[in-house]
């Protein structure tokens, strides 16, 4: 946008104050939104303020302390209505309307900008609920999120159930209300706000490109930060299990008929295994639970 000067107008130069203090608190930020700020602010030859002391704040944002002394915070809507900071509450309602993401930048307990973001659903994540629930696992999105986009997010993949406005305490409380029903629980998760409910899931699987928190709480990492991954992960689970299950009953059936023969059970009748063939029995039964070890794969059925 330009002035009838054909230089930058007053809105122009305002966005890019605001888009440089956005992007001086989420640069240290590997949050998915966080990049997506940052990354704008490099598209439009913004250059982000120098931020000093930020840090992220669980539950709401990040906040810092600009090159002046002001205090800076990136925040959710949740969290102006618990502090009773003013904010246009139409321009939010028409944007999170829209299954928007809405954080405020706030300077000093004023409200200097905002900034919505929508989620970029990943091409595999569709498919990959659709496999969890033909397996009878029952996905359930818990965000931070406004209900607005968390609704038109989980619409979008086909997610029956839904949390929204979430913090981390509220995460774990529905983790472990599940788990208390009797529920096996996985969580996935990346960001910080993840790290709690993913140490207190039976199975915390943290995204790759997720933060530092999130990863050292979980018990599995998706290096490649692919949804499908997470069925994939699954039956790896359930094929291991039944490779394990298999290899017990080759190993436990040799000793079961080998081990009495070796001893004479049956000589009076004429039968007796020898050492040599007892010998060579134990090393088939080995390479057979070896290779068959090795055939386990994701996507086996066998």
């Amino acid at each position: 946008m330009t002035g009838k000067n054909g230089g930058a107008s007053a809105d122009d130069r305002a966005d890019d104050r605001v888009l440089a203090i956005l992007a001086g608190l989420e640069q240290s930020s590997s949050h998915p939104l966080a990049a997506s700020i940052v990354a704008a602010a490099r598209d439009r030859g913004v250059r982000p303020v120098p931020v000093r002391d930020e840090h992220a704040v669980a539950g709401v944002g990040v906040e810092g302390t600009l090159e002046d002394g002001r205090k800076a915070l990136v925040a959710n809507a949740r969290h102006l209505d618990e502090r009773r900071i003013v904010y246009d509450r139409g321009l939010f309602q028409q944007l999170a309307g829209r299954g928007l993401t809405v954080s405020f930048l706030v300077i000093d307990g004023v409200v200097a900008g905002v900034v919505a973001q929508g989620d970029e659903v990943k091409p595999t994540a569709r498919e990959a609920v659709r496999q969890l629930k033909e397996r009878g696992i029952a996905p359930v999105m818990l965000t931070g999120d406004n209900e607005e986009a968390a609704r038109a997010v989980a619409r979008d993949l086909g997610i029956d159930e839904f949390h929204a406005g979430l913090v981390p305490q509220d995460k774990v409380r529905l983790v472990q209300k599940r788990r208390t029903a009797g529920d096996v629980v996985m969580m996935v998760g990346d960001g910080i706000n993840d790290a709690p409910a993913l140490a207190k899931a039976d199975v915390g699987v943290a995204i790759g490109a997720g933060t530092d928190v999130a990863i050292d709480s979980a018990d599995v990492v998706l290096v490649k930060s692919d949804p499908e991954d997470i069925v994939r992960l699954l039956d790896l689970g359930t094929n291991t299990t039944r490779k394990i299950k298999q290899n017990l009953w080759w190993g436990a059936g040799y000793n079961i008929v080998a081990i009495p023969l070796a001893a004479g059970v049956l000589a009076p009748v004429g039968i007796l295994l020898s050492p040599a063939v007892g010998a060579v029995l134990m090393s088939l039964s080995t390479v057979i639970v070896a290779v068959n070890a090795m055939t386990l794969k994701a996507g086996d059925e066998g």
